[in-house]
């Protein structure tokens, strides 16, 4: 399996155990864990817009998350949460759209309208994508999966500008890809099936997306990825 090469290193996650961060006191900060792929989207969203400097990263263990996280940060005990302007935020897509309209940085999101129209239908069928793709784990994934890719694939064909969903990078490539980055390591690994074989434009668009700095500092391990997969829903594989 490929390793992810050089690595940006990145803070440890605070457990059960840690202190919380001064909360409230003007800091801007995303709460996330590494591994998950919704708090994945405003990490890429937080790098892509150079805002490093402006949202502190701190992630969570989620398997031995604080006590204070719930009770003082956000009722919903889940990442990714954004703390700004005294109050915290939830919901990846949401955050996303939040990050994108509230903080400087290159726009995510067209301001042409055929472009506009397109990327909330895109971003409004996302989690039928997602879902689609885990549904396709408990049968021949293969086979089940193989709509919601070529769905991917017709897409990119929309706009002829760029390599991504609406040309150029935007909003709705966040959107998909912490997903179907996990997928194209799972079925590569476990089922022996290269996703972009026969898609020419998904292959093009994974090669895009991994030029981008922003994206690829986000990467979990494959190998992560896999035994994940295979613990929480390919055990019997």
């Amino acid at each position: 399996m490929a390793s992810l090469g050089v690595q940006a290193v990145h803070p440890p996650p605070l457990t059960s155990t840690s202190d919380p961060p001064p909360l409230f006191d003007g800091t801007t900060r995303l709460y996330i864990s590494y591994s998950c792929p919704y708090a994945q989207r405003v990490w890429i969203a937080r790098n892509f817009k150079g805002l490093k400097d402006k949202i502190n990263l701190v992630p969570i263990n989620l398997q031995d998350r604080p006590a204070w996280y719930k009770e003082k940060v956000y009722p919903e005990n889940k990442v990714p949460s954004l703390e700004h302007n005294g109050k915290v935020l939830g919901e990846s897509l949401d955050l996303i759209k939040y990050v994108d309209e509230n903080f400087e940085g290159t726009p995510l999101f067209p301001r042409d309208p055929a472009k506009k129209e397109f990327g909330e239908q895109l971003i409004s069928h996302v989690d039928t994508f997602s879902r689609d793709l885990f549904v396709s784990l408990k049968g021949d994934a293969v086979q089940q999966a193989s709509p919601a890719f070529e769905y991917l694939e017709n897409a990119l064909g929309k706009f002829d500008d760029g390599p991504f969903l609406l040309g150029q990078f935007s909003l709705v490539d966040i959107a998909y890809i912490p997903f179907a980055e996990r997928f194209q390591i799972v079925f590569a690994e476990v089922f022996k099936h290269d996703i972009t074989e026969g898609r020419p434009k998904l292959a093009t668009w994974f090669e895009e997306l991994n030029k981008l700095n922003a994206y690829t500092e986000t990467r979990v391990d494959p190998q992560e990825i896999v035994d994940l997969f295979k613990k929480r829903f390919l055990s019997q594989q």
